[in-house]
């Protein structure tokens, strides 16, 4: 595989581990990822609830386990290391400004358009801006933005197709039309990427994420163009993954037909794996009375059928009971744990055996 540049960092192997809240993406996966060459992602999201001891504001609390989460995954690898923070969490900022005073790699931005993402660098960061769209006209219209308003643009773009797990950027009955596949996606985006590079001197490379589980996969959407690629799901069923072994079986155990799209409390369909939890809200079983902390922006207390940081939080733990699993679309095809170097190994010979066949003339 060729070497991702993004922003001047030399990147070996070109994948990046998608970041993955409440809790599934820390310090432990990440720099396991970031050791055999790729891109180790943390997610902050809900991480107050993972650091509730250290105080009793939520916020602080986001803060200060983020802070340790960089820290440890430090510690532990002087590999390449990234943040992914939702521009719908409602301390997106703090997030933002903590990644680059603790000067993270990579800030990956997306569930929402982080159009102001640039504002928050300092003259002495060294951390690079990745935002995640789902369209070549948003991955367009940040490109305007980022420039236009902070003489700036984007080190890389990653495009995320409707195969993704968690939160999509997509109309329900866009999911399963092959006119919104990756595919089409990263040939679009690869078109606006060049141009604005073209105009203004700069490698903007595109990142493929969404449904990509095999080496053939990465083979298949780097002969489409882009530069390399974000999975998630394939890195859940890790020994190094932080989540508990009950969510861990929780892919193994899936089932095709028990992959489902749901509607989020944040206003966004999802993709997630059935459970008696999903069962009860769709009965009209689940109705949360309080909103513990306002952790996303785009939740009503009002109308959310339950608490979307709770939930995740408990399915963290292996409590299917009291929350549910986010998953991409080849998560049924997971069928035991191993180390992320076993995982990178299969990766790479895979992608070997693909390239030296089927898209030998292409890559």
């Amino acid at each position: 595989m060729k070497v991702l540049n993004i922003g001047g960092l030399k990147i070996k192997l070109p994948i990046i581990q998608g970041g993955m809240g409440v809790g599934v993406s820390l310090s432990g996966l990440a720099s396991a990822v970031a050791n055999e060459g790729g891109v180790g992602v943390i997610s902050p999201a809900g991480i107050g609830f993972l650091y509730k001891d250290h105080s009793s504001d939520y916020l602080e609390n986001c803060i200060y386990g983020l802070t340790t989460e960089i820290r440890k995954t430090r510690e532990k690898s002087q590999g390449i290391i990234g943040v992914n923070i939702m521009v719908a969490l409602s301390n997106f900022a703090d997030l933002v400004t903590t990644s680059i005073k603790e000067k993270v790699n990579i800030i990956f931005s997306g569930a929402g358009l982080p159009l102001d993402l640039p504002k928050y660098l300092t003259p002495d960061s060294e951390t690079k801006l990745v935002p995640i769209v789902s369209s070549a006209r948003a991955a367009t219209l940040i490109c305007n933005k980022w420039y236009g308003n902070f003489g700036y643009l984007p080190d890389a773009i990653v495009v995320e197709g409707p195969k993704a797990g968690g939160h999509l950027g997509f109309k329900v009955d866009q999911i399963f039309d092959e006119n919104y596949s990756l595919e089409n996606l990263i040939e679009e985006v690869v078109v606006v990427a060049n141009e604005f590079s073209e105009k203004y001197g700069k490698n903007i490379p595109v990142i493929a994420a969404g449904g990509i589980y095999t080496g053939e996969d990465i083979a298949s959407i780097l002969a489409k163009g882009a530069a390399g690629v974000q999975m998630g799901t394939r890195f859940v069923t890790t020994t190094e993954c932080d989540a508990s072994e009950g969510f861990k079986q929780a892919y193994i155990q899936a089932r095709e037909e028990d992959v489902r799209i749901i509607k989020s409390p944040v206003g966004m369909p999802g993709r997630a794996i059935s459970c008696s939890f999903l069962d009860d809200v769709d009965k009209g079983k689940r109705r949360p009375t309080v909103c513990p902390v306002n952790c996303v922006k785009t939740c009503d207390i009002t109308t959310a059928p339950y608490c979307i940081m709770a939930s995740l939080a408990s399915a963290l733990r292996g409590n299917f009971r009291n929350g549910y699993a986010f998953a991409g679309s080849n998560v049924w095809k997971t069928d035991r744990i191993i180390s992320v170097k076993e995982l990178f190994s299969a990766l790479l010979e895979e992608y070997k055996e693909a390239v030296s066949g089927k898209y030998a003339l292409s890559v």
